[in-house]
């Protein structure tokens, strides 16, 4: 099989205006630092850290990332959690599916037998 030059298998429209298809641009900023880069609430984040009596002080970005951190968690934990769902033939998640989700992925062991 020859080698294709980069670059030369897309035509310019496929590209964009900017030839710079391979690198998303990120979305503009907003008032606050990272608004749109979080869908959970930063405040809220900020206040359930500062409930927790050995934290003394978290910065802003720590906060960003442990935001991001969660949002990440969920997102995995819901999708393997619909994979259980669809084996059931169904749309709808169960508790039961979130169960069978953390059962069947070595890296949820450390929720197996908590209390929900």
């Amino acid at each position: 099989m020859a080698a294709v030059a980069p670059g030369s298998g897309a035509s310019r429209e496929e590209e964009g205006t900017g030839g710079d298809a391979a690198t998303p641009q990120p979305p503009a900023p907003t008032s606050a630092p990272g608004a749109c880069l979080s869908r959970l609430p930063l405040a809220r984040v900020k206040a359930l850290v500062k409930a927790d009596p050995d934290v003394t002080l978290a910065g802003q970005e720590a906060i960003f990332i442990l935001a991001r951190a969660v949002e990440l968690f969920v997102e995995t934990i819901a999708k393997d959690a619909y994979c259980c769902a669809q084996q059931g033939k169904r749309k709808t998640l169960q508790r039961r599916d979130l169960d069978n989700a953390i059962e069947a992925a070595d890296e949820f062991a450390f929720l197996e037998g908590q209390q929900r």
